[in-house]
């Protein structure tokens, strides 16, 4: 016997020593990159005569440049889309599904690093434009499109100092194509490119082994019409940005103006910093939230509506219901029977299956998978499996696990089928697998056509198509058929009361007890409880910014859930205090209706936050936004169903009905 207390011992040290060991361990994919500066060797006279010769070469740092974005189009294109100077060969980068579905086109640049080595006045190319190219750098330039450029996993940004803050940055994605302008004395209005960049590359050393890890990509773009003596020759030396005279370019003072047979160099400085910011918390200074306040009292603010509705649940459950189920217990006499009220009145009615019910098994059955899809993501999310520097990688962790979720939606589908007295589960199973994803896929369908139309790297390619068709039919619609022939196989769930032949008649209700009326009602507090963090989300997506307060965001999903659970509750006690048995769909409906004021918001915003002027912009917001309304509307319309459900099932298992 005392071998079993030392064993369980042994179990506990050994799973304590992996949680503890586990922290030396990097996710696969963020492992980090250690660049050196000199050529080290364990040859003493090698190494010397290395740094005699001045032989201090570094690593080389490989610039990756990613699309072209603007937030006034929301049409992201290819970097070499514009006649920006390309390598001898353009080789592009492997892309995961989230990353081809944002757009991104990640390509090797021109511009050569070598670590800890500064540069000054190097010169990435020298173009003359023409009509055609000329128009395509001004369209870009009044489409303020930006440049996005990668180092090390770390995406380029633009340090803007803050007017309302000291010592305060705010980093933006990416550097502007170029600017609109006049010259002195001149009305005129010019267009002017961007072609001197100064790269700021911080690192932080190890004292140990001078190896270095990149902690920051920083850029200031300058326009500078660059001149030089002669003619033009690779080897050129510029009179305008020059090392040897130690002149540099600091300011746009005498900008470089795009127009037909203007002659263009592209130059480029890097400077190299060290930094005390170490590799692991790199990504702090871009993830730095400067409105957390806003977030908590979004979170007060969603609080103060889950404890209003809670004690409402709170009043009806341990005052109403109980005092309710004593009274009717109580009930001895057949004069006293026939004297019911409330809600025991329809008890013979009240679990009578619902018209349309095969559609409502199908919507149940879709949002217990998209409730499972967000759920899982949501706290991967919060762990940290879904960094920033995976990019794409939410995107394809949502796709792959909506897919795998179709065995819960098949199951719930034909359990609710069942309980309705419904045989023909194969043909549920297959409206189940088909319907939502075949809606959003075909509003997808048609807004890709419109980017293809565009020509942008937005559109998804064909291949990519192909890859998303095989998850639905090749795995997906199979999974929720299993999930479906595992439910079917299960008994039937019993009704705790019996359901009477003739339907009974409803009676006249109240105005404020009008379908229409009280689901309306119902869904403005679920959107009220999220609307603020649903800003922050819209402009993470619609202006290029960072999102990463999944911590935020999960507490906002957990309250948002109780609102939902709650105000369905609540409004089906009612329904059936007034003798309306009718709550199946209402259930679904009443919390579902906060997906009409979340694509009502998303018009307010558009109108008030983005400055989107093209047809086919407007038309890819409303898309995308009409799709994530739908999803949020079957959402919270199945945790309503289920909330309310299970509300049912309790009273009327509560009381005795002859």
């Amino acid at each position: 016997m005392a071998r079993r207390p030392l064993a369980l011992q042994l179990w506990i040290s050994l799973c304590l020593s992996l949680l503890l060991r586990a922290r030396c361990f990097y996710l696969p994919g963020v492992a980090p990159q250690d660049f050196m500066h000199v050529i080290f060797s364990r040859n003493k006279i090698i190494m010397a005569l290395a740094l005699m010769l001045g032989s201090d070469i570094g690593d080389p740092l490989n610039v990756k440049v990613n699309k072209l974005t603007s937030t006034k189009t929301q049409l992201p294109y290819s970097f070499y889309s514009l006649p920006y100077c390309p390598p001898e060969r353009i080789i592009d980068s492997a892309e995961n599904l989230g990353e081809v579905l944002r757009g991104d086109r990640i390509e090797n640049s021109p511009y050569e690093f070598k670590m800890r080595e500064p540069q000054m006045c190097s010169v990435a190319c020298h173009i003359i434009l023409n009509a055609k190219t000329a128009k395509e750098f001004k369209e870009k330039i009044d489409d303020e499109y930006r440049v996005n450029m990668i180092l090390d996993n770390l995406p380029l940004v633009v340090p803007i100092p803050r007017h309302d803050q000291d010592n305060s940055l705010v980093y933006q994605h990416g550097f502007h194509v170029g600017l609109r302008g006049q010259y002195a004395g001149n009305k005129d209005e010019k267009h002017f490119i961007n072609n001197h960049l100064t790269f700021t590359v911080k690192y932080h050393k190890d004292p140990m082994t001078e190896a270095a890890r990149i902690v920051g990509f920083e850029v200031k773009p300058f326009s500078v019409r660059h001149e030089y003596e002669g003619e033009w020759s690779g080897k050129k030396r510029l009179t305008t940005c020059d090392p040897h005279a130690k002149r540099m370019v600091t300011s746009s003072e005498s900008p470089q103006e795009v127009d037909d047979k203007k002659e263009i160099i592209f130059t480029y400085d890097v400077d190299f910093q060290e930094s005390d910011v170490k590799w692991a918390s790199r990504w702090d200074t871009y993830l730095l939230m400067a409105d957390d306040q806003i977030h908590w009292f979004s979170i007060v603010n969603s609080l103060m509506i889950v404890l209003f509705l809670s004690g409402m649940v709170a009043m009806i459950m341990l005052r109403t219901l109980y005092r309710d189920i004593s009274k009717y217990n109580q009930l001895e006499t057949q004069e006293e029977a026939q004297e019911e009220t409330g809600w025991k009145l329809v008890h013979g009615d009240v679990f009578r299956p619902p018209v349309n019910s095969d559609l409502l098994c199908v919507y149940v059955g879709t949002g217990v998978q998209f409730f499972g899809m967000t759920l899982v993501t949501m706290l991967f999310a919060v762990l940290g499996f879904l960094s920033p520097s995976n990019r794409g990688g939410l995107m394809t962790a949502m796709l792959l696990l909506w897919v795998f979720m179709g065995l819960f939606g098949g199951y719930a589908t034909v359990r609710l089928h069942k309980l309705f007295k419904g045989t023909e589960w194969k043909k549920i199973t297959l409206k189940t697998a088909f319907m939502f994803p075949g809606v959003v896929f075909s509003i997808f369908f048609v807004l890709n056509a419109l980017i293809w139309g565009e020509k942008s790297s937005g559109a998804v390619p064909f291949g990519t198509m192909f890859a998303l068709v095989f998850l639905w039919f090749g795995i997906s619609v199979p999974l929720i058929f299993v999930g479906a022939y595992v439910g079917f196989r299960k008994p039937a769930i019993e009704d705790p009361v019996k359901t009477n032949k003739i339907p009974r008649q409803v009676p006249e209700q109240a105005w404020y007890m009008n379908p229409v009326f009280s689901i309306l009602i119902g869904g403005i507090l679920p959107f009220g409880a999220v609307f603020i963090e649903l800003f922050f989300i819209l402009t993470s997506i619609w202006l290029h910014q960072f999102y990463y307060i999944f911590g935020f965001l999960f507490i906002v999903f957990i309250i948002l859930v109780i609102t939902c659970a709650e105000i369905t509750i609540v409004l089906c006690y009612f329904q059936l205090c007034s003798e309306d048995y009718n709550w199946w769909w209402r259930s679904y409906l009443t919390s579902g209706s906060s997906a009409l004021y979340l694509f009502l918001y998303a018009a307010f915003y558009f109108f008030t936050k983005l400055d989107i002027k093209k047809p086919v912009s407007g038309a890819l917001y409303f898309g995308y936004m009409l799709i994530a309304s739908y999803s949020f509307f079957v959402l919270t319309g199945t945790i309503g169903f289920y909330a309310c459900f299970w509300f049912t099932r309790l009273i009327y298992s509560s009381v005795k009905i002859d």
